[in-house]
């Protein structure tokens, strides 16, 4: 499955009616185990909203979701059950056992998956990245260690942007500007030697 990368909403689109597409990236079926088996780029941080669309996509693809584990950490609020279509799935916590970044999702006999949760107000570009490093069938990164990686990416893009700008205030980028003044040519051949007189 591809990741569904959206655009900055807009202020319709914050209606969460009007936002049904689950933000998704899966490493290929049959893939070798990995650390993550994806990543889910919720809307909010409210798991009742939330959680049934990503259980709509998942139920047929995995088998039916039946319970759900989170940090609490990113979470302000976390139901015990939150109903879904056709069935309810349990919500359970843990604090130190689990990584902040992670969603771990169990089917009734079928298995267990984990997923990195990006946060709601990533960009799409950071998003992007996390979605796809995540589902990357060869990837040995955890969830944490995912998320600082995607900031030190954001750091350094933010310097080298800074950078820039300085650059072009301090006249980088005069050379392209037409009404710039000329700049003086270099002399590349030796001028005839005078004599010097009176």
């Amino acid at each position: 499955m591809t990741a569904t990368i959206s655009l900055p909403p807009t202020a319709e689109a914050e209606d969460r009616s009007s936002s049904s597409s689950v933000r998704l990236s899966l490493a290929p079926v049959g893939s070798a185990p990995a650390l993550l088996d994806g990543a889910w780029w919720p809307r909010s941080r409210d798991l009742v909203a939330e959680l049934p669309s990503l259980t709509d996509v998942l139920d047929p693809l995995w088998g039916r979701i039946t319970r759900v584990t989170v940090n609490p950490t990113h979470w302000p609020v976390v139901p015990r059950k939150v109903p879904v279509a056709g069935h309810v799935v349990k919500v359970g916590w843990f604090l130190a056992e689990q990584d902040p970044h992670e969603l771990l999702l169990l089917s009734y006999r079928t298995g267990r998956w984990n997923l990195l949760v990006v946060p709601p107000q990533t960009t799409p570009v950071s998003a992007a990245w996390l979605m796809s490093a995540a589902s990357d069938p060869l990837g040995t990164s955890t969830a944490s260690r995912l998320m600082e990686e995607a900031a030190r990416l954001r750091t350094v893009s933010e310097t080298d942007r800074a950078v820039e700008a300085v650059w072009v205030s301090e006249g980088g980028h005069a050379a392209r500007d037409p009404v710039a003044r000329p700049r003086i040519p270099a002399v590349t051949e030796a001028l005839p030697h005078q004599p010097m007189g009176r």
